[in-house]
């Protein structure tokens, strides 16, 4: 298989959610692989200078219109969790842990992740939340908080995040087709697109 979608993503962000409801079937569609590349999208608005749109507040109410109009389009609940947008530091050092680890599992714990958050609503950086989240899907807490404390995966994912933002990253999600950057839940359609022209 020599097509490739390389899906830059952090579970805080809504909008990756969105995109990982569509990408698996896009990507089978067109024959490509689907490459998951977890990130902190702090670190990456930390060395863009980028923000959340939450922190511009017209921005931030247009945002969850939008974005309630694509989940509705997709055919997929949204729900925003408590105290949104939520510290992800954790979240994404056990998944990325589990990612190095655990690969075949990584996928199932993504999604039982992203529904925590975004369909259920649930406050993951809440330990005794996260705890009951994964425990729900299949996970032991215990494993995932040892995994995220480990000096590799921590490290990992600070390589994952300077890598990004090396490529020209700037926020999630982020994808890239043939050496090509589409930026956004969005953008599907050009992503699709790049992969029709590669066939």
């Amino acid at each position: 298989m020599s097509k490739t979608v390389e899906f830059f993503l952090d579970l805080g962000s809504p909008a990756t959610y969105l995109a990982s409801t569509q990408l698996p079937a896009l990507c089978a569609r067109h024959g490509a692989r689907l490459v998951y590349k977890p990130i902190l999208l702090g670190g990456v608005f930390q060395a863009t200078g980028n923000a959340s749109p939450v922190m511009v507040p017209a921005k931030g109410r247009y945002m969850r219109i939008d974005l309630k109009r694509y989940a509705d389009r997709y055919g997929v609940p949204l729900t925003l969790p408590p105290g949104f947008p939520v510290n992800t530091l954790n979240l994404m050092r056990g998944l990325i842990g589990v990612q190095l680890f655990a690969e075949e599992r990584f996928e199932a714990l993504l999604k039982v992740l992203f529904e925590g958050l975004f369909v259920h609503g649930r406050n993951l950086a809440d330990p005794a939340v996260l705890g009951e989240t994964l425990a729900a899907g299949g996970f032991e807490a215990e494993m995932f908080h040892e995994l995220a404390a480990r000096p590799e995966v921590k490290d990992a994912l600070r390589k994952a995040t300077e890598e990004a933002v090396e490529r020209g990253v700037f926020g999630a999600p982020t994808f890239f087709v043939d050496g090509q950057m589409f930026f956004g839940q969005d953008r599907l359609d050009f992503v699709e697109q790049a992969l029709v022209r590669q066939a």
